[in-house]
């Protein structure tokens, strides 16, 4: 029983730290999409990233004394006709808050629907972390296809040889009382689906990258794609691009007039949109 117990909680530990691998590594992507440029020295990028990224929106204003800040952000009162809130108050996890208004503050909305992007990587993860832990699963099956009946006083006898069996040792010892005739084994005949997951896997990552607004080629085919078929393919990973960045835009244009500043944003450069295009057209067909 106890060596049950170990062995559950081994596979709750391995199904965390699969489903926190994915998220983790989407939310690094999240966070490293945009590149702010002439942003104050007083402004964390990284921080005000991830504010947008938990919070879906982010403050910015000049504090008499520190300067300029982009922090978290609460907001209420009344809203003005864009339905945008007329009151607003900036706080950090030291003890810091500011109560500002639509005169003094700028805030940073994460995309056009002021919705964090979290939840969606979290989605993402969990299917990520699900195609993955059943691909371990079915390799395994290809190891151990078999289910083992034995008597009861057999059991641990034959759970440990199993075990030897499993730890990939080249020989197996065992008692010559062992009555092997009392032993059954069925062939479970699990079905190797592994690179059917795989390939799974990879349509949901191309579909997290597109929600994120990261170049990827979206469906694979054996044949070259044309010019025409990679471009409008790249579509929706474009305007999920702009959903973020035009928010974010929008933002440095009201900040720059508000406190006489130069910032601006851009999309990181993805150099990989070229090397992607081009990769799809070599022995292709251009388009005419």
């Amino acid at each position: 029983m106890g060596r049950q117990s170990k062995e559950t909680k081994l596979n709750v530990a391995r199904n965390n730290r699969t489903y926190i691998h994915y998220l983790n590594t989407l939310k690094e992507l999240a966070m490293s999409r945009f590149k702010w440029n002439n942003v104050p020295d007083t402004v964390d990028v990284r921080y005000l990233e991830m504010t947008l990224m938990y919070d879906g929106m982010s403050i910015f204003f000049k504090d008499d004394d520190i300067g300029y800040l982009g922090l978290q952000v609460m907001i209420g009162g009344n809203l003005n006709v864009y339905r945008i809130p007329i009151i607003r108050r900036a706080y950090a996890v030291n003890g810091y808050s500011k109560t500002l208004d639509e005169n003094d503050s700028v805030i940073i909305f994460n995309n056009t629907l002021h919705t964090n992007t979290i939840m969606d990587l979290e989605h993402f993860a969990l299917k990520l972390y699900e195609c993955d832990r059943t691909i371990d699963v079915n390799i395994k099956a290809q190891k151990t296809p078999v289910a083992i009946l034995c008597d009861e006083n057999q059991r641990l006898v034959m759970k440990n040889l199993y075990l030897q069996y499993d730890g990939n040792m080249p020989y197996i010892f065992g008692s010559k009382n062992l009555d092997i005739k009392q032993i059954q084994t069925i062939n479970t005949q699990a079905p190797y689906v592994a690179d059917k997951l795989t390939e799974t896997k990879n349509q949901i990552w191309n579909e997290a990258l597109t929600f994120l607004g990261i170049s990827n080629v979206t469906y694979q085919k054996k044949e070259r794609l044309i010019s025409d078929e990679v471009m409008r393919s790249l579509g929706g990973t474009v305007m999920s691009r702009y959903s973020a960045l035009n928010e974010r835009q929008r933002a440095c244009d009201e900040i720059n007039r508000m406190f006489g500043l130069d910032m601006s944003v851009d999309f990181q450069d993805d150099s990989s949109l070229q090397e992607i295009t081009e990769q799809a057209l070599v022995g292709g067909i251009k388009d005419e």
